[in-house]
């Protein structure tokens, strides 16, 4: 209990060192927005704003975009939207409520899904967290994005394309071991479902924190049709939270081509290595030892010197 109680107080630390420093991201330049290159589209809570703002200005410091667009959740308000208008130029904002459907969860990302369908008819497109920092190039992303190829972020488990028998399988041992499984767990072990019996269906088992939908790669039906199998199989287990990023994952790995982006290259803070380009900064490790603040310094720097 004291350890537990320690380890708050150094988080809480931590987090107030990091929202000090964020608010210098207001005195840098706004986002670069290029005649070329994907939209990127994000949802962003309140609380969010200002790391946004250093996850979109870092990512597009190394990676050309053509526009950016956000899905505001119900907290943000009206100044919210004018400091994105100051540093986003031409951004799109949408409030999250117009991406609610019938017959399909809301809430837990749900509307920024729906959003990304909607926008892939002819557009690359890249869910972008917030939590997010661009530290160099990320070269794999400049190359999917110039071939077309749809990815998501890896992770540790089952980071290739694995046939559908194989992670329901997979999914269903832990769940047997495991007396409340999350939730992505538990659409995993459904997985024959979600393909409908199809046995040709392959599954990444990514992170839907930094996305790529090549253009044509899903449409809103797509969504649909794996929400309504889901949702008959698992009633309202399917509208919590981490669903979307089960539905995300394989919308994109039956989407050809895709990928998943390689470790550590692309990672959790607790992986950095020297290859490391991008970090998502998850929650559990959001704070962890000041990391999050040390690359946003970094990044912060970078901004300064260079256009």
């Amino acid at each position: 209990m004291i350890k537990y109680y320690l380890s708050e107080i150094i988080r809480r630390f931590q987090k107030q060192i990091f929202d000090q420093l964020v608010k210098k991201i207001l005195d840098k330049p706004p986002v670069k927005i290029s005649t070329h290159g994907p939209l990127v589209l994000s949802m962003v809570h309140q609380r969010d704003v200002l790391p946004y703002l250093a996850a979109v200005k870092s990512f597009a410091h190394h990676v050309d975009i053509s526009g950016v667009i956000i899905i505001a959740d119900k907290t943000i308000s009206a100044e919210d939207k004018e400091i994105f208008k100051t540093h986003i130029p031409n951004v799109i904002i949408y409030n999250a409520i117009e991406f609610v459907r019938d017959g399909m969860p809301s809430g837990g990302c749900w509307e920024r899904l729906i959003a990304i369908s909607n926008h892939t008819a002819s557009n690359y497109v890249i869910q972008l967290d917030a939590d997010t920092l661009t530290t160099s190039t990320p070269e794999v992303v400049i190359e999917c994005i110039s071939k077309n190829i749809s990815f998501t972020l890896g992770t540790f488990d089952l980071i290739s394309k694995v046939n559908v028998t194989e992670v329901s399988r997979w999914a269903q041992s832990h769940c047997l071991h495991n007396k409340n499984p999350h939730i992505q767990l538990t659409c995993e072990s459904n997985l024959m479902f979600a393909a409908a019996d199809d046995e040709s269906k392959v599954y990444i088992r990514g992170c839907a924190g930094f996305t790529g939908f090549a253009p044509g790669s899903i449409c809103e039906e797509d969504i649909r049709v794996l929400s309504q199998r889901m949702m008959t199989k698992l009633g309202d287990t399917w509208s919590k939270w981490g669903t979307e990023q089960f539905a995300s994952n394989y919308l994109i790995s039956n989407s050809e081509p895709s990928r998943a982006l390689p470790h550590p290259v692309y990672t959790t803070p607790d992986l950095i290595n020297h290859t490391t380009c991008f970090v998502h900064f998850i929650g559990p490790l959001r704070y962890k030892n000041g990391k999050y603040t040390h690359h946003l310094n970094l990044v912060l720097e970078e901004l300064n010197t260079k256009s």
